[in-house]
């Protein structure tokens, strides 16, 4: 049997996409991928950065997109962080999003997150330092992560150094502990040219990482946020600071300091109806925010909603080769020959509704009943991809094995 056949199997057979099922079923709206894969060649040819907008039905491969491109950037060597945002991460609190960010952050070729071995592979003399110390003192809206790192480089007490790591990775120290750890490092005051607030300097975190992937020898930094309907749960002044700090991301050459970075949000295609058009938000930015400096990334982190290419329905020749590839995974998995005519598979799951995810499921569960029985029974996925017992149930599929 294969053990890494048998993950996808599992993962798909649950309905929640992964990062291996992003992997092995990546064949699937071969156009967009060429799309994302130009937008990848061109941050990492120009170091530009620059952001995009998904929309896509409930179930229709959102998720599985961004898993997708997730094993694209690492086979570019690029930082991948892939969020999907909550209650505890509302994006009109960006040191919130920073913080669960970085426990989401992959390094290519790493299974667990983080970045703490970078910094810690970091010394006081290196060039890599220097350039870092540099940028943080001359290139942000504060001086803050000046003194963080420049403290980090040089401190001895482990107490310490586990905070300004912890500041590093989001959980900021306060400026008074700050102040006492450099003076007990450097015998001098810090003296910051502005004071940091998290709620207006978060960004300056975000492009210290983009800085630093760039420095350290990555190709760029590719941020994948999923949910981001979500945002539409927040209140009229939120909402509209959420898309001002959504503006950083998708139009970041005008509006934030990040480097060699493309970002993707992912929402539900009803978020122009429900929330664009339905709590009037064009009409509310307009009452909230009278200059224009103000009103113009918010303007334009909608216009670019609403003018997103909804993701399609795969065309039943796409699901066909989907359905295919399904079947060899459950053949490996569980070491047996899989003799399935998916045409017949495909024409059963029809009915199963036009969720991508449910009819998957609904295939796994033919080829699960075959594997055990011999034989398939009913199938019992709904169209919200829950199990249901009621009478109008699919067909039996005894006739779907074919002849060996």
């Amino acid at each position: 049997m294969n053990f890494e056949a048998q993950r996808v199997i599992e993962a798909l057979r649950s309905g929640v996409s992964s990062r291996a099922v992003g992997h092995y079923f990546s064949s699937a709206r071969p156009e967009l991928m060429r799309q994302l894969s130009r937008e990848l060649d061109q941050v990492m040819e120009s170091g530009d950065s620059s952001g995009m907008v998904i929309t896509g039905r409930y179930g229709e491969g959102k998720t599985h997109l961004l898993n997708t491109v997730v094993n694209l950037a690492h086979n570019n060597n690029m930082v991948v962080s892939l969020l999907s945002l909550s209650k505890e991460t509302p994006f009109d609190k960006l040191y919130l999003v920073y913080q669960k960010m970085v426990s989401n952050t992959y390094l290519p070729g790493r299974l667990q997150p983080g970045f703490e071995q970078l910094l810690q592979d970091l010394t006081p003399n290196s060039q890599a330092a220097q350039d870092i110390l540099s940028f943080t003192s001359k290139h942000l809206e504060t001086d803050k992560l000046f003194f963080v790192f420049r403290s980090y480089l040089h401190v001895d007490d482990p107490d310490d150094k586990y905070l300004l790591l912890a500041d590093l990775e989001g959980d900021f120290i306060s400026t008074s502990r700050l102040r006492q750890v450099y003076k007990r490092i450097f015998g001098q005051a810090a003296r910051f040219a502005t004071p940091f607030t998290k709620s207006r300097h978060s960004t300056d975190y975000f492009a210290m990482l983009s800085h630093l992937f760039k420095l350290l020898g990555f190709n760029g930094w590719v941020i994948l946020f999923d949910e981001g309907e979500l945002v539409g749960r927040l209140g009229k002044k939120a909402r509209l600071k959420a898309y001002s700090n959504m503006a950083s991301f998708l139009f970041p050459e005008q509006y934030s300091h990040l480097e060699s970075t493309f970002s993707i949000f992912a929402l539900t295609a009803s978020f122009i109806e429900d929330v664009i058009e339905g709590r009037h938000e064009y009409e509310n930015l307009n009452s909230v925010y009278v200059e224009r400096s103000e009103r113009e990334p918010v303007e334009k982190v909608l216009n670019s909603i609403k003018t997103a290419a909804q993701l399609q329905a795969l065309s039943p020749a796409e699901i066909k080769v989907v359905l295919e590839q399904l079947r060899d995974f459950h053949a490996q998995a569980y070491d047996w020959p899989a003799n399935l005519d998916i045409e017949q598979v495909l024409k059963a799951t029809e009915t199963r509704g036009y969720l991508l995810r449910t009819r998957i499921r609904a295939a796994v569960e033919l080829l699960d009943q075959l594997y055990q029985y011999g034989q398939a029974g009913d199938i019992r996925i709904n169209e919200l991809g829950e199990p249901q017992y009621l009478e109008d149930e699919l067909p039996a599929l005894d006739d779907c094995l074919l002849e060996s």
